[in-house]
C-alpha cells in the first residue's frame, strides 16, 4: 500500500523533523518552519486562540506547498545522549574556568597571553561554528579566527606561560569539537572525531647520512 505521507523517522534521506507528501511532484514539509509560521500567524493577531492557531497551521501548509524551499541538508543531527553530555560537561568547564580565571585576577602574577592555532577534524561549516562557539562560551578562551579552508580556529588563551598549557588549551578545544560533532554531528563525522587529533609538526624528512640513502 503506497504510503501518502512518509516522516523523516521512516525516510532516513528526508531532513530531521520532516514530511513527504506523495504524488507527481515531491512535497516536503519541514515541520518546525510550519510551527514557526503558525507562531507567527497568531503574533500577527495578537490574539491566542485555537482559531488562530488552526487557521495558522492552514496557512503555513499551504505557503510551504505553493512556495517549496529548496531541499538543503545542513548536516544537523539531534542526539540526545550526546546533547546531555555537551551540556554537563560545558557548565562543568565554565564552572572550572571561571574559577581559574577568576584566581588569576587577584593573584596579581603576570600573566602572558596567545593565540594558538587549533587544527580540526571535522570540516562541515555547522560543526566549525558550532565547535567554535561552544570553545568561546567558556571563560578563558576565545575563538579569534575560524580558517574554513583548513578547518582551523585560532584560540586566544589567557595563560600562555608553559608549553604543557598550551598542550592542554588544544586538548580541550578537541574534546570540545568530540562532544558536540557527537551531539549534532553526522556519523562520518563522528567517526572522523574519533580519530586521533591531526598533527602539530610535520614528518621530519629523512636522514640523508644512512648508509643506502643516496644511492
Amino acid at each position: 500500500m503506497k504510503r501518502w505521507i512518509t516522516l523523516s523517522y521512516r525516510n532516513p534521506n528526508l531532513p530531521p523533523f520532516s514530511c513527504e507528501f506523495a504524488g507527481r511532484r515531491r512535497r516536503v514539509l519541514d515541520l518546525p518552519l510550519l510551527a514557526w509560521l503558525t507562531v507567527i500567524w497568531v503574533l500577527l493577531w495578537s490574539s491566542l486562540s485555537w482559531a488562530n492557531v488552526v487557521t495558522g497551521m492552514v496557512v503555513a501548509v499551504a505557503v510551504c506547498l505553493a512556495f517549496p524551499l529548496p531541499q538543503v541538508d545542513l548536516g544537523l543531527r539531534l542526539h540526545p545522549w550526546g546533547i546531555l553530555v555537551l551540556a554537563g560537561y560545558l557548565l562543568y568547564d565554565m564552572y572550572t574556568s571561571g574559577v581559574k580565571v577568576t584566581r588569576q585576577i587577584f593573584v596579581g602574577l603576570p600573566h602572558r597571553a596567545a593565540v594558538i592555532a587549533v587544527p580540526l577534524r571535522c570540516r562541515s561549516d555547522l560543526m566549525l561554528a558550532a565547535t567554535a562557539v561552544a570553545v568561546s562560551n567558556v571563560p578563558g578562551g576565545a575563538v579569534v579566527e575560524v580558517r574554513r579552508a583548513t578547518a582551523t580556529v585560532f584560540v586566544h588563551v589567557l595563560d600562555a606561560d608553559r608549553p604543557a598549557v598550551l598542550d592542554a588549551a588544544r586538548q580541550s578545544v578537541w574534546r570540545m569539537e568530540r562532544l558536540t560533532v557527537r551531539a549534532f554531528g553526522t556519523r562520518d563525522e563522528i567517526a572522523r572525531v574519533a580519530e586521533p587529533p591531526p598533527s602539530l609538526h610535520p614528518p621530519a624528512p629523512p636522514r640523508t647520512d644512512e648508509p643506502g640513502a643516496g644511492s
